[in-house]
């Protein structure tokens, strides 16, 4: 698994309340019928700096949580996006691929896919955003 490391800044990364979250700096957020969007965090965006590329997984793909499904990188880096639960991806977010930089700019709105959960329990497993918070605390020191 990668981990996202940022250098000790004077910047707050934003947590969104009813959001959850990976320790790998994914987030997602469920909507009707099971299926979830997952982004990157506003920390993860943070510590990879300008997105240049999003390599989105293809429709109907099945992934399993934990699974590399996705790749963002960045002037900085390439990072992998692991799928938060177990699902069939149903959809990927065509408006980050014509902009980019909405993943830096607004990484709660910039979703890159949606899956729908086959296993809806496994959203008990991710962090909360105050988990989250203060992991990203932590690494932040």
């Amino acid at each position: 698994m990668i981990f996202f490391i940022l250098e000790k800044t004077s910047t707050v990364s934003t947590v969104i309340e009813n959001l959850r979250y990976t320790a790998a700096h994914q987030w997602a957020a469920v909507e009707s019928n099971n299926i979830a969007a997952v982004g990157i965090t506003d920390f993860a965006q943070e510590a990879l700096g300008d997105v240049v590329f999003v390599e989105f997984p293809k429709i109907g793909q099945v992934v399993t949580k934990d699974q590399a499904c996705a790749v963002v990188e960045s002037v900085k880096s390439a990072s992998d996006v692991y799928a938060p639960v177990s699902g069939t991806i149903v959809k990927i977010n065509t408006a980050v691929q014509e902009s980019l930089q909405s993943v830096n700019s607004e990484p709660y709105k910039a979703w890159l896919f949606k899956i729908k959960l086959t296993e809806p329990e496994q959203l008990e497993t991710l962090l909360s955003a105050l988990s989250y918070q203060a992991l990203t605390d932590q690494e932040s020191n």
